[in-house]
């Protein structure tokens, strides 16, 4: 065997076999699901809050009088308030 470029062999005896089912991903997923969840609930808040302290009816003036102006505007809203939560809560 050179010493400068080795030739890596695996036998049978070097070889380390997979232990199988692991529940580290568990630790993980925990705090992923809770990150998540909270991320949702804040989301709902902030729709919430907006529904509230707008002084029309969000849902009349985007269904009934086609107002696609306010979708936009709203949808820019939540696509921001989202990256904002996203950050707040990726760290």
């Amino acid at each position: 065997m050179n010493p400068i470029d080795p030739v890596v062999t695996t036998t049978a005896a070097t070889a380390t076999a997979d232990p199988g089912f692991s529940f580290h991903f568990l630790y993980q997923l925990l705090p992923a699901a809770s990150f998540a969840l909270l991320g949702m609930l804040l989301f709902g808040l902030a729709w919430v809050i907006v529904v509230k302290v707008s002084p029309f009816s969000i849902r009349k003036e985007i269904e009934e009088d086609q107002n696609t102006a306010l979708g936009i505007i709203l949808g820019a809203l939540l696509i921001g308030i989202a990256i904002i939560i996203a950050a707040a809560v990726s760290g």
